[in-house]
């Protein structure tokens, strides 16, 4: 019996194990309850990731414009 990592799983779930491996780890899948539930754990972490949604401070946002009016600031006086 193979012992999966947690790398082996994730690969597993994005379809990045090569055929031979999708093969080994679905049916330890079928045999081994722990590897199911680490398996079902990092299903679940990956739903949770796919619906983060993140966006910049405000500070960040502000920064960024503060340093756009320059540099257009500088450019207009070279020209």
């Amino acid at each position: 019996m193979h012992n999966y990592s947690p790398e082996d799983l994730i690969l597993y779930l994005y379809k990045e194990t090569s055929p031979e491996a999708t093969a080994a780890i679905e049916e330890a899948i079928k045999t081994d309850w722990t590897l199911r539930e680490k398996l079902e754990v990092l299903k679940t972490s990956m739903k949770r990731l796919d619906s983060i949604v993140t966006s910049p401070r405000t500070e960040l946002i502000l920064n960024v414009m503060k340093y756009a009016s320059k540099e257009s600031e500088v450019s207009k006086v070279k020209s």
